[in-house]
């Protein structure tokens, strides 16, 4: 995928990832679906932004998404952000409203996720790629397999980290991970997905961002400054 770039230090990670039969598919495949005129979203120089803007070292908190958005302009490769003026999804507005219930952080009038990002928040979508309007639709073709091993190689690490995995399809993609067990090191906060159809049903009042800031704080690891700066910096991640 010579298109893209990936941070050296996800590299030394996951990079025999790249060698594996399953990713000459994935990668026969989007050259297949871009030859047919598809539009594929995000831009190929975004695909692996979540890991470009979280180095490995740095990462103290992993929220698992499932596709990216499949509207024109949305997504830049981090989950649940768009690019700054983009309409705020529904989803993420709903995140907001958690996190100012839980903290007292106002909402932010954009979605524009990077601040988090820098800060060592993985904002990892389960597949990286999507067809334009077409949710789902890149599911089952090898990019499941590779951000499993993303998220393998982060629970393998002992540095204590916060897995935040909002409904069951990052609950799922979880479960069988080496490291996020009974007896992990690491903090494990599971609660209904934030869109609008479930958010009700425990999203809210799960206090997903003050439970973070305790589990690192008492770890010696800081806490995320969640509150998003009003003019966001830059067009993509």
């Amino acid at each position: 995928m010579a298109e893209v770039k990936l941070h050296p230090d996800w590299l030394a990670r996951v990079g025999g990832e790249f060698a594996q039969p399953y990713m000459a598919a994935l990668k026969a495949f989007l050259a297949d679906q871009r030859a047919k005129g598809k539009t594929i979203y995000p831009r190929p120089r975004d695909w692996f932004a979540a890991l470009d803007a979280t180095p490995p070292q740095d990462v103290r908190v992993v929220i698992l998404g499932q596709d990216p958005y499949h509207g024109p302009g949305q997504a830049h490769g981090l989950c649940f952000s768009v690019q700054p003026g983009v309409r705020v999804p529904p989803s993420l507005v709903n995140i907001y409203k958690e996190l100012e219930s839980d903290l007292g952080v106002a909402r932010a009038s954009h979605g524009y996720l990077k601040h988090w990002a820098g800060q060592g928040v993985l904002l990892l979508n389960n597949c990286l790629t999507v067809e334009a309007g077409q949710a789902a639709s890149h599911q089952g073709k090898g990019w499941e397999r590779f951000t499993d091993a993303v998220v393998a190689a982060v629970a393998s690490d002992p540095a204590p980290k916060v897995f935040i995995l909002w409904g069951s399809h990052a609950q799922k993609k979880a479960a069988n991970v080496p490291g996020l067990g009974a007896d992990s090191p690491h903090l494990v906060l599971r609660a209904p997905h934030p869109s609008p159809l479930s958010a009700h049903n425990g999203f809210f009042g799960s206090r997903p961002f003050s439970q973070t800031n305790a589990f690192l704080a008492a770890q010696g690891r800081g806490t995320i400054d969640w509150a998003l700066p009003e003019h966001p910096d830059g067009a993509s991640a």
